[in-house]
């Protein structure tokens, strides 16, 4: 089956009905009667992929009324499997309590006294240590435990209910349990439209792909190699913002066209080409697994590229990833052609601190280059350089800010970075200086670092920071925030000054007559880096949160497959906090239900044997756990016996809502794979005031034996009270802020559909400012006029959380859950971002999704 079908599927809801059809001989049907067969077959395949949640679209439909009947079989049989690839209904999920929820018991403490009792106490030929029966012992394989069949129900339990590990499937001890109830329908706002692809979908796939002006996560990378497998070099627009990314562009095709490697425009770019082509994470995040061997012409190419580059910034990237130059020059010997090239030996040189031996052709050939270059010093022998971050930070240290603002000019995407450290440490004196500089450098500065400068500006200090360093996980932490405010005016001029510039760009941009927005957008965050963020079926920048019931059932799931040769144990846990972050209770392996049927746990399973691995469950019933004071509620999932996530053969965790069976495809509200060296996953919260859904996505360290919620509640209730604390005041920029931007610029008529469901209208004034319009849109301010939903008709770009509506055909939109929506043009987040560019080349088209 095509992996390039695959990524579409998942990616865009398009199906490469070619790729998933297989080639049938007419001898092979043309006995059957057609028509009566193929109207059948159809009819199974809607139904089974309702059942899942999706729809057929129009030229899908008439496709598959086309082929005959054994091609129509094999074609619904593929795209069944990939989407149940997708959901995780590919897999037979059975609890351990096979009645869950129903058979799971009331008292936790109560069943685990039973185990510990005929565990410890049992001996073979003995009666019953519960009961006294002395004919119902027998021996469960392998763990070889002696199980009364009369204590314990063989057709309810999915494990040996001693030590809750997985049992030979034939043993006699599992008898047949009732079967699962089938879902009896699906609700008609789950459901998603399947479309066909395109000649080109894969080409805007990858485009789309590309200009994103945020680093892409690890499962974007994956998928775009796949789509490159199948690329043409010479259709690579030219420019391609993210370096990563480019990184792994040209180590695609750096063997077919060596001049590739003139895209590379810092030492570090070529860093990343070199951890590309030894397949590592160009990210730099972490080393290789193993040093790949290049070829000389590649080193050759390397180098050469090396050496055309400036001395002073090419010393300083290699001093920035000092550890990892200095394992790669093992690598690329540099000073094997130091005569050839001497700029790429000087560097190199100065980063190893090489003691320069004038009797070799290398040493007075980096002896005769250092001589050249004034930033170059020798100490003891050994070649030195001060390097501009290092005299930015003496600046800083030795009290002369107003010197570090002077240097940090001459780079602007490093002063907007440090805007907030300049704007505390700079004398009052000083503030018009550095509104100057801003003013200056912004121009030229990506919108990603625009608006995470934004949001620095707008947020005041609060009780605790939050951090999230560069890692190969999603690890993050806390500390006091001890700072001073910012003062009140410097922040307005600032953020004035920074989101004039987005505007300014978005002016730029083709006009639209009216524009259509939701003010629910602005529980989505603002599109940022993704480099850490784990593989998931909705693609949210962390922070985010969607809307849900007060009264609406959620189902958690865990699944994963351990190793061949080691037991794994996760724990899928739940903890519940009240307004003040105090804890209120949990539901895990200790307590299988908390207050009666408010969360149920389908119990612990203690190891995943493949290939069928374990599953379990906890249902939230969001409106009982309400009864008893809680507000907060964090699912967990714990690796107990301190095994990391990716040593597992798969492993995933997920939400359903309001699901009908035990494990409902259709239900499926997102789905996070188990990855990196992390042992803890805080998926999301659910805030029950708010009735919000918070995307956290973070990891917590973990070391030693033994994790779960008695020992990491205070941190777990720490980190989430702080991720909510910075997502939730509504200082950082948000999606909602975006699509205002473009709206305002592009268009004098704006319709906003509010919470309530009322749509209103907001109308520029010749005579308003644009900055006085956007502001007004942003803040959702007394509106100009009243409007109906048949403003989205009418309307050249949409954006809403769910598509519910129905825009005219070509019409742009954004939406977060596309349900039914075709013939639209659907763009994703980071795009509308990208569109935000400096370069105004960049910014002449927004690709589809």
């Amino acid at each position: 089956m095509s992996e390039e079908a695959a990524v579409l599927l998942r990616r865009r809801r398009l199906v490469d009905a070619a790729a998933l059809t297989p080639a049938v001989r007419r001898s092979a049907w043309q006995w059957l009667r057609r028509p009566l067969t193929i109207q059948a077959g159809l009819s199974a395949l809607q139904a089974d992929l309702i059942q899942r949640g999706f729809l057929l679209s129009v030229g899908l439909y008439r496709y598959c009324a086309s082929l005959s009947a054994p091609a129509l079989a094999g074609f619904g049989t593929a795209l069944l499997d990939l989407l149940d690839a997708e959901s995780g209904n590919h897999i037979h999920h059975t609890p351990l309590f096979r009645g869950f929820p129903e058979s799971v018991p009331g008292n936790t403490e109560t069943f685990y006294v039973n185990r510990v009792f005929a565990r410890l106490l049992q001996e073979v030929d003995q009666p019953c240590v519960l009961c006294g029966d002395t004919k119902t012992v027998h021996p469960v394989s392998p763990c070889a435990h002696l199980v009364c069949r009369t204590c314990w129900d063989g057709s309810d339990f999915s494990v040996c209910p001693l030590c809750l590990r997985r049992i030979d499937r034939k043993d006699p001890f599992l008898k047949p349990s009732f079967d699962e109830v089938q879902p009896a329908h699906v609700r008609s706002d789950s459901l998603r439209l399947l479309s066909p692809t395109t000649p080109d979908s894969a080409r805007e796939t990858v485009e789309a792909l590309l200009v994103r002006r945020s680093p892409l996560s690890a499962s974007d990378r994956a998928d775009l190699q796949v789509l490159l497998d199948g690329a043409d070099q010479f259709w690579l627009p030219d420019e391609i913002p993210v370096r990563e990314t480019r990184a792994l562009v040209i180590a695609h095709f750096l063997a077919g066209d060596p001049d590739l490697i003139d895209r590379t425009d810092t030492a570090t770019d070529v860093l990343r080409l070199i951890y590309a082509l030894m397949d590592a994470d160009p990210g730099l995040r972490t080393a290789p697994a193993r040093r790949k061997s290049l070829p000389r012409a590649t080193r050759r190419l390397l180098l050469q590229r090396l050496d055309r580059l400036p001395v002073e910034t090419l010393i300083e990237d290699l001093l920035r990833h000092e550890r990892a130059w200095k394992l790669i020059a093992e690598n690329l010997h540099p000073f094997e052609f130091a005569t050839r090239f001497p700029v790429a030996a000087l560097a190199f040189a100065v980063l190893r601190r090489t003691k320069v031996d004038l009797g070799t052709a290398a040493g007075r050939a980096v002896a005769g280059e250092a001589s050249r270059h004034p930033l170059v010093r020798v100490e003891g022998g050994r070649l030195v350089m001060s390097t501009f971050a290092a005299r930015v930070e003496g600046a800083f240290v030795q009290g002369r800010p107003e010197q570090a603002l002077d240097l940090l000019r001459q780079r602007p995407g490093e002063l907007v970075r440090r805007l907030v450290h300049l704007a505390r440490v700079l004398p009052p004196e000083q503030h018009a200086a550095l509104i100057e500089a801003l003013t200056t450098a912004v121009s030229d500065v990506s919108p990603a670092v625009i608006t995470a400068a934004l949001g620095q500006v707008r947020t005041p200090p609060g009780d605790l920071r939050l951090f999230f360093p560069r890692g190969g996980t999603a690890r993050i932490w806390t500390a006091v925030d001890d700072r001073e405010p910012l003062p009140a005016e410097l922040a307005l001029e600032l953020s004035g000054v920074l989101t004039g510039e987005m505007l300014r760009r978005a002016t730029d941009l083709p006009r639209w007559r009216r524009v259509f927005l939701d003010e629910e957008l602005a529980r989505l965050a603002a599109p940022g880096s993704e480099r850490s963020a784990s593989s998931s079926l909705l693609r949210m920048t962390r922070g985010s949160a969607v809307p849900i019931p007060q009264d609406e059932l959620l189902r958690l799931f865990l699944h994963w497959v351990e190793p061949p040769s080691r037991r794994v144990d996760l724990d899928l846990s739940v903890a519940v906090f009240d307004e003040e972050w105090a804890f209120v209770g949990l539901c895990d392996y200790t307590r299988l239900r908390f207050d009666q049927d408010a969360l149920v746990h389908s119990g612990d399973l203690t190891s995943a044997p493949g290939p069928h691995g374990s599953t379990e469950f906890v249902d939230l019933d969001l409106r009982a756990v309400r009864r008893v004071d809680g507000r907060y509620v964090l699912p967990v999932v714990f690796s107990y016996n301190d095994v990391p996530f990716d040593q597992l053969e798969r492993g995933f965790v997920g939400v359903m809502r309001q699901p009908n069976g035990l494990f409902d495809p259709a239900a499926v509200e997102d789905r996070f794979d188990l990855s990196g060296p992390a042992k803890i996953l805080m998926p999301f919260g659910v805030d029950l005031q708010t009735r919000e859904l918070r995307w956290y996505d973070v990891n917590l360290g973990a070391a030693g034996y033994g994790h779960n919620i008695a020992r990491y509640g205070g941190q777990l209730g720490l980190m989430a009270a702080t991720l909510e604390e910075v997502h939730g005041s509504g200082d950082r920029v948000s999606l909602w802020e975006i699509c205002c931007w473009h709206a305002a610029a592009r268009t004098d008529e704006i319709a906003v559909r509010c919470a309530d469901g009322s749509v209103v209208g907001y109308v520029r004034d010749p005579s308003e400012e644009l900055a006085t319009f956007a502001r007004r849109v942003t803040a959702r301010l007394e509106p100009d006029r009243s409007w109906d939903e048949d403003a989205v008709k009418t309307s050249d770009f949409v954006a809403v959380l769910s598509g519910d509506v129905t825009p005219r055909s070509g019409t742009e939109v954004y939406a977060l859950h596309p349900r039914l929506l075709d013939h639209v043009s659907l763009i994703d987040a980071p795009y509308l971002l990208a569109a935000l560019a400096p370069d105004s080349r960049a910014r002449a088209s927004l690709p589809t999704r």
